[in-house]
């Protein structure tokens, strides 16, 4: 079967300074692999400065990997030239975090949607880019009269957002990278957000990447999930088991953080550790917070598979087998 995307063993190294340069590891041997006849909806989940938003920019080609390959397609996107890099412009779309942001505050909606249609040469006349643009909004719960010819202002938050979602739509991709789509909308607009983004996935053939640093939302949306500290893959599997029996030190403090109905849970019961000495170089990125930290953890540990479909690293699990980076795609459900 034919792979929509693979990287392989990424990586991105940000340095500062001159004379004492400084390096900054944003993500580190990154592996993922999404299957071209299998659309789905998978979440990278971590909190901030974990490389979420690394990951998504190297996706979109905005910056280039330090080490490693994206392949799209068969094709590597560093090198790609000419109708092969408008193809890819095209097919791999992008949802962002802020609704306000991305709106010219002096044009109307038909601006923003008609723009990628004459970019890419989608309708053939006048009549043709209207009837794509109403189909695109109304794909994604609009009706085109009531937001058709107003100004950015004139919308609330969710219509803004859900306008990027018709506007991405437009184009037919084949992969979107949603980042943190929903954390700027009211929680009540979240839902309709995140159903719209399953509908794509569902009835359009869109695999989804959804990044985002709530696990909340991610349990609800996303069959698989991947979750990063400071660039590296603490966790990953099958989200239903990584949220309701985490494996990692880390991903259990996430999980506990998430406020539940319940007046008699505490928050925050995990006790985070801190050491003074915090040199994380070449062993476990999370060691310095890790309440069960041990001697071993000054070598960097691998991904333990601790069942069928969840995998962590962690040395805690030193009794289970051991996965390689580029196999742990086969670990998570689509």
């Amino acid at each position: 079967m034919a792979n929509l995307l693979e990287l392989q063993n990424i990586s991105k190294v940000y340095t500062r300074g001159l004379i004492s340069a400084k390096a900054t590891v944003a993500l580190q041997d990154f592996s993922l692999t999404l299957r071209e006849e299998e659309p789905t909806i998978m979440t990278v989940a971590g909190e901030s400065g974990s490389g979420k938003t690394t990951l998504a920019m190297l996706l979109l080609g905005f910056i280039t990997p330090t080490t490693g390959q994206i392949i799209y397609r068969g094709q590597n996107i560093v090198g790609l030239e000419g109708k092969d890099r408008m193809a890819y412009r095209r097919e791999v779309q992008a949802v962002f975090q802020d609704p306000f942001a991305v709106f010219n505050p002096f044009y109307t909606v038909d601006h923003l949607l008609s723009v990628p249609i004459k970019r890419f040469k989608l309708a053939k006349s006048r009549a043709d880019a209207r009837n794509r643009m109403e189909e695109a909004l109304t794909a994604v719960g609009l009706r085109p009269e009531d937001v058709l010819g107003r100004f950015p202002h004139q919308l609330s938050g969710g219509q803004r957002q859900r306008i990027n979602v018709a506007r991405a739509l437009l184009l037919k991709p084949r992969l979107l990278i949603a980042d943190e789509p929903v954390s700027m909308v009211d929680a009540s607009l979240r839902a309709s957000i995140l159903e719209t983004l399953r509908n794509l996935q569902r009835d359009h053939g869109v695999s989804i990447i959804y990044i985002t640093h709530d696990l909340t939302t991610a349990y609800h949306i996303a069959k698989s999930i991947i979750v990063l500290y400071r660039g590296s893959v603490m966790e990953a599997g099958d989200v239903d088991k990584v949220i309701k029996s985490p494996q990692h030190p880390y991903t259990k403090l996430l999980v506990d953080s998430i406020p539940w109905p319940n007046l008699d849970q505490r928050w925050g019961e995990q006790p985070i550790k801190v050491r003074e000495s915090g040199g994380d170089e070449g062993g476990c990125p999370f060691r310095s917070r890790c309440p069960v930290a041990m001697d071993i953890c000054s070598t960097r540990p691998p991904l333990f598979q601790t069942s069928p479909s969840q995998a962590a690293s962690c040395y805690l699990y030193a009794e289970k087998p051991q996965i390689v980076a580029e196999r742990l795609s086969e670990l998570l459900p689509v």
